[in-house]
């Protein structure tokens, strides 16, 4: 059980990367990108991520897993609608549902 957790978990801090990552590319001058906290963030989670991938697939099977990380779609949509503001259409959200549910089913 504590497998998928961690499972679930990894699929959120590859969420939270990539809205660091959004927000270091707001204001993104390459000459600065060196001194951009977002960045560094969004790059360590990411390497934290794959990190948690490489042990997960150690004692999971990489049919569970890898269609599992589908579920960083869905975190994704979620804290860009909470922190960034963006509007997520029905027909999104319809998708979405599919993804949980596909994923969960591939567990069972």
């Amino acid at each position: 059980m504590m497998l998928y957790v961690s499972l679930v978990l990894m699929t959120l801090l590859g969420a939270v990367a990539s809205l660091l990552l959004k927000k270091a590319c707001v204001n993104l001058n390459l000459r600065h990108i060196y001194r951009n906290g977002w960045f560094f963030g969004g790059g360590g989670l990411y390497f934290i991520t794959a990190l948690m991938n490489i042990a997960l697939l150690r004692y999971l099977d990489y049919s569970v897993v890898l269609p599992f990380t589908s579920l960083t779609y869905v975190w994704s949509a979620v804290l860009s609608a909470g922190f960034l503001k963006e509007r997520i259409s029905r027909k999104q959200k319809t998708g979405l549902a599919f993804i949980v549910c596909g994923a969960f089913m591939l567990v069972m």
